[in-house]
């Protein structure tokens, strides 16, 4: 089985589990398809992270490091006080995704890697359909140089090519990363960069296999990324809500005020603490100090989290049982708005994640990684099996948004298409998106259509806001492995073109 955000997208990955291929292909082949047809959240000019179960969890963290320019001395100097958001490369470390595709093939991998890769440069070459969610971005990208692909892109359905990319990708078919790191894509990126990068940048490998994090929660392992992703918020917040008095139905306020509780108080100071060098940040004792803190009857005043984001997600679970969590992405929308010349490949801007904060362990600067929002996230059984693979786009909101989803799933036996499809609630006020840590204390607990929690939040002390059913609560996709070996998956109804299609 194969979720992603575009039925395009998991047809491919399914494809390749039919030819015989590893859960991993499927995930690789998947990707490549929505780094093509889904610009505005994903792509080869962006970042990567993957949890791989295969009897054991490996994690992958194919995350960009700042170029060789990095200098946050002359942003300091230039009146920034944090990194610029949009149409600045200092906000672009070199992107990470096609090492990461390299690396999940060299382990995993049992199809030619232009096999996986074939769909997507068909797609690039000979078009696809404009989704009704690139349609916004689509319209200010094609005013910017290099976005010229997308002044197709006026309504849904409309036939978007993008030749610049599927050179970029057979490169990569043909003669692995140099043809795109030291190619036609990396020749471009230095010239952009004007400095920022030089070509023992693009020459260095950005996908490593660490160690996961993992917590116990609700009779099973949930594994997530370590730093310097914020996959421990995700791992804190449940561990903190499994040893709460949950009620009975999450329809009850009291469940909403509760998590919405467990995220604000594992998150108010990621700003401070989440760096690449981050360790031990889920000791036990710290766990159940930050539950003591919770009040059933009363909003906690404590900064907490709240911001979107556009990222993709995608999950695939092959015949032999083997699990692939995987989440890549832009940034924002469309990235930094900047695109590489010669491909027409849209840069992310992860960089806005870093400090400009003298001496902050997340300080910007040459060769380093920023804190990222990307968790994916993953689920066994205390014997080692595994029960799922889960994750979602959403920013800063990504935990907020898994810990609902899981904790429906884990605690009280909703199926996939259940936990996916129910109406959420997410931190936020507003803003670029990834201000969570620059906002006041008031922080609203925004409430998506359907929910039956307002009043009783409003009660508890919580601001509330409103906002219609949709992306804005995120794209989470989910499949889950039952005793018998049935899988059961759902793909959010919220991205309005995603597909759970199984063989």
């Amino acid at each position: 089985m194969v979720c992603s955000v575009d039925h395009l997208a998991s047809s491919a990955g399914i494809a390749m589990l039919e030819r015989g291929g590893s859960a991993a292909d499927a995930a690789i082949a998947t990707n490549a398809v929505l780094a093509v047809t889904a610009p505005h959240m994903c792509g080869l000019g962006g970042d990567l992270f993957a949890l791989v179960h295969d009897g054991s969890v490996t994690a992958l963290n194919a995350s960009g490091r700042a170029g060789s320019g990095a200098d946050p001395a002359r942003l300091r100097a230039q009146g920034h006080q944090r990194m610029p958001h949009l149409h600045d490369v200092r906000s672009v470390p070199v992107p990470g995704c096609v090492d990461g595709w390299l690396a999940l093939h060299a382990r995993y991998g049992r199809l030619p890697l232009a096999d996986l890769l074939a769909p997507a440069i068909r797609l690039a070459a000979d078009g696809f359909p404009a989704s009704p969610l690139m349609l916004p971005g689509a319209l200010v990208a094609a005013q910017r140089p290099g976005g010229e692909d997308f002044a197709a892109a006026v309504t849904a359905g409309d036939r978007v090519t993008r030749p610049g990319v599927a050179r970029a990708l057979r490169a990569i078919a043909e003669t692995g990363r140099d043809g795109f790191y030291l190619g036609e894509f990396g020749r471009g990126l230095i010239e952009l960069g004007q400095g920022e990068y030089t070509e023992a940048d693009l020459a260095a490998r950005n996908a490593d296999w660490v160690e996961p994090l993992r917590v116990r929660a609700f009779g099973h392992d949930v594994w997530s990324m370590p730093p310097n992703s914020q996959g421990y918020l995700l791992l804190m917040s449940l561990g903190i809500v499994d040893g709460l008095d949950l009620p009975e139905s999450p329809r009850h306020p009291s469940w909403a005020h509760l998590l919405a509780e467990a995220a604000r108080i594992a998150g108010h100071d990621r700003l401070a603490l989440l760096h690449e060098d981050a360790k031990d940040l889920l000791a036990a004792e710290e766990i159940v100090r930050r539950r003591a803190l919770i009040d059933p009857t009363s909003r906690l005043r404590v900064r907490g989290p709240a911001a979107d984001g556009d990222t993709t997600y995608l999950c695939a679970v092959d015949g032999d049982g083997m699990g692939v969590s995987l989440i890549q992405s832009n940034a924002s929308g469309f990235g930094s708005m900047l695109f590489e010349p010669n491909t027409g490949i849209n840069l992310h801007n992860r960089g806005i994640g870093f400090s400009l904060e003298p001496g902050h362990p997340a300080e910007y600067g040459p060769g380093r990684r920023p804190p990222h929002t990307l968790t994916p996230a993953l689920i066994t059984r205390y014997d080692g099996s595994l029960r799922s693979v889960v994750g979602t786009m959403g920013g800063d909101a990504q935990p907020q948004i898994l810990l609902q989803v899981i904790t429906r799933l884990l605690k009280y036996g909703e199926t996939p298409g259940q936990a996916i499809s129910a109406p959420r609630w997410k931190l936020g006020v507003g803003g670029t998106g990834f201000d969570t840590w620059h906002t006041p204390d008031e922080t609203v607990v925004q409430l998506e259509e359907g929910t039956t929690w307002s009043n009783g939040l409003s009660a508890l002390g919580h601001p509330v806001g409103a906002l219609p059913y949709g992306s804005a609560f995120g794209h989470a996709h989910l499949i889950d492995v039952r005793p018998d070996g049935m899988l059961a998956g759902a793909a959010d109804p919220r991205s309005l073109v995603g597909a759970a299609i199984g063989r």
